[in-house]
């Protein structure tokens, strides 16, 4: 008899930060499609999203892929649904705008790989600090590049799986990397970017090293940058405007919701954006031509393109939901095509 072992994986309640939890289900000649997959419960008064006298949380499947990682087995990421089906509070992805899929995101996930024992980044010194950073960004050799073993592994795990990550760099800071996500549909590119932390969280588990997504772990006045989920984006008004006009009135419709936007770009963002280390004051808002020190990046490429490309939000945290990130993208950019197309 072939059976399968299926992950859920899910979002648990916790604030301000949710976390992955997941468990297996076995299934017998399954075949693959998300389909075929099956609604399951929870207990959710152990993941802080519902009470003990009425504990049951719906798993919704919406996303499934090959588990790199075991035999036989699948990944597969799920809505979390109350009793009555309807999206749990916690859901991110139900509020995700973009049923016709025409917005694209690319995610720039930043992190850092700490060591359970010493709590400390990997390759950082037993007695005080390190060498100042500078010499870590894409960097080589075995005093620059802390926890390449584990960043390959995490790659070729992602790629074997079918998650579209487009590359890998080593960053700024000691331990500190970086990798990119792009898929066409808000909704897949969060469930990519999630099911690619997944895998990290996996293998970090056998080396005994833990995935830091606080975006300024280090503490606020280290001299080290902080880590982002910087978030580049585009929809069919972008792709084919040819027109800088259009490109300001989007990044101008941003403005008014500066706070709507930081509310869901992360927690302790103000330790971050402080207008140091390639960013913009958390109090401002700017945008400009290959400026990594705004809050809206336009990209040279977009603009040698005729105008005909993309653009980058650089303000969300490394920790924060690319879900509810997309979603609030997107209904500012409608705002502004509203604008622009009337």
């Amino acid at each position: 008899m072939n059976k399968s072992k299926l992950e859920y994986i899910w979002l648990d309640g916790y604030k301000p930060v949710q976390s992955l939890r997941s468990k297996t289900k076995i299934l017998k000649d399954f075949d693959g499609q998300l389909a075929n997959i099956p609604d399951w419960s929870f207990d959710g008064s152990s993941t802080q999203q519902a009470e003990g006298n009425s504990s049951d949380c719906i798993l919704r499947p919406v996303f499934v892929c090959h588990d790199p990682l075991r035999n036989n087995a699948y990944l597969v990421m799920c809505d979390v649904l109350n009793a009555d089906g309807t999206p749990h509070e916690s859901n991110g992805r139900a509020t995700i705008d973009d049923d016709d899929n025409d917005f694209w995101f690319g995610f720039e996930q930043e992190y850092f790989l700490y060591d359970v024992e010493t709590n400390k980044p990997i390759g950082w010194p037993a007695e005080g600090e390190p060498a100042p950073q500078g010499q870590y960004y894409c960097s080589v050799g075995a005093r620059n590049a802390y926890g390449r073993q584990i960043v390959e592994e995490h790659l070729d795990a992602c790629l074997e799986a079918g998650i579209n990550v487009e590359g890998i760099n080593a960053e700024v800071a000691i331990g500190q990397w970086e990798y990119q996500v792009f898929a066409k549909g808000a909704k897949s590119a969060g469930d990519q970017v999630w099911i690619a932390r997944y895998l990290l969280e996996r293998i970090g588990e056998d080396y005994g090293v833990y995935v830091e997504y606080h975006c300024k772990p280090l503490g606020e006045e280290a001299d080290w940058n902080g880590s982002g989920m910087h978030a580049n984006f585009s929809n069919s008004l972008l792709r084919n405007s040819g027109d800088k006009a259009d490109y300001e009135a989007i990044c101008e419709a941003f403005r008014p919701f500066v706070k709507e936007h930081i509310d869901v770009y992360g927690p302790d963002n103000d330790m971050r954006l402080t207008g140091k280390h390639e960013t913009a004051s958390i109090h401002d808002f700017s945008y400009g031509v290959s400026d990594r020190g705004a809050s809206i990046r336009i990209p040279i490429a977009t603009v040698e393109n005729n105008w005909k490309g993309w653009l980058e939000d650089r303000r969300p945290a490394s920790s924060a939901d690319p879900y509810k990130v997309a979603a609030r993208i997107i209904k500012t950019v409608k705002t502004a095509d509203t604008l622009v197309l009337a």
